[in-house]
């Protein structure tokens, strides 16, 4: 069975909601009850949660040590994968 991918979900989502509003503002509705301030202020949130959350998730070395010991534990990999005997 072939899975849908998280891209695809989210375009369809953004899709529908830019559907939905157009369809609002037509029908002479408002669309979005939010002031463009609160939609700033939401929309960067979530940048910045999804950046804190990217950051901590990474592998991030700053000391001598943790460099050479990610050089190491990549020359590993390398040669447990068939690289260099």
């Amino acid at each position: 069975m072939n899975k849908i991918s998280v891209g695809t979900i989210s375009r369809t989502f953004v899709l529908f909601v830019a559907l939905l509003n157009q369809f609002l503002t037509i029908t002479g509705k408002n669309p979005l009850p939010f002031s463009e301030d609160e939609i700033y202020n939401g929309i960067s949130m979530l940048l910045t949660a999804a950046a804190s959350l990217w950051a901590w998730w990474k592998n991030n070395s700053f000391t001598k040590a943790a460099i050479a010991g990610d050089a190491y534990k990549e020359g590993y990999k390398y040669t447990n994968r068939g690289g260099i005997s």
